[in-house]
């Protein structure tokens, strides 16, 4: 798989967005270790190093120890439809655990789980075979020997700080990778990490 990504000459992105003109948005594959804003903070990288388009901003943020989907618009009515969950768009996210997560623990997860910021919103869950010709992650993720690990599609309405992999831990199963495949209709669709592409609004 082609690994390439488009380096930036500057961290400018223009103004406002013309009021005549269509919105632009933006498919990027965010790879671990990105934060998800254009400059970098500590050992993490910024969006700078990926994304040459000025005048996009992210619209619902991702971990910087998580992978996959991001979009960039210039639009700020579209930017906060993503990103608020007032609109339950759904996100989807593949999950790699450690462990093997039974039937209990996956209707846990569906009707909600207890979190100390309050009860989650009904979510679907389900295993999933491991996905298929999936990168490998930049550092590697640490695995113990003795215990096996499974992966997990979660389709949350919702957008709680680091919420799939504390949702995961609370049932047992704690996340060791974390991949968001999909926000609403958009959705990752063969982006190899550090790519992005330009895609109509729907």
């Amino acid at each position: 798989m082609n690994k390439s990504v488009f380096p930036i000459l500057s961290d400018q992105r223009g103004g406002a967005r013309s009021g005549s003109s269509p919105a632009r948005l933006l498919c990027f594959n965010k790879p671990y270790g990105v934060l998800s804003q254009f400059t970098p903070e500590g050992r993490w990288r910024g969006l700078k190093d990926y994304i040459d388009m000025p005048g996009v901003y992210v619209a619902g943020r991702l971990d910087a120890d998580s992978e996959g989907l991001l979009l960039l618009t210039d639009d700020g009515g579209l930017q906060a439809k993503i990103s608020d969950p007032r609109y339950k768009m759904e996100k989807v996210y593949w999950a790699e655990v450690e462990g093997v997560p039974d039937e209990a623990a996956l209707d846990c997860l569906r009707r909600g789980v207890r979190l100390k910021d309050g009860l989650t919103r009904p979510a679907r869950a389900r295993q999933m075979d491991a996905p298929k010709n999936l990168w490998e992650r930049q550092p590697p993720v640490r695995f113990r020997a003795s215990i096996p690990t499974s992966w997990l599609e979660l389709g949350l309405r919702e957008g709680r700080n680091r919420q799939v992999r504390r949702m995961t831990a609370a049932v047992g199963f704690p996340t060791l990778r974390l991949i968001r495949v999909a926000i609403g209709p958009y959705a990752l669709e063969g982006l190899a990490p550090g790519e992005f592409r330009v895609v109509p609004v729907l």
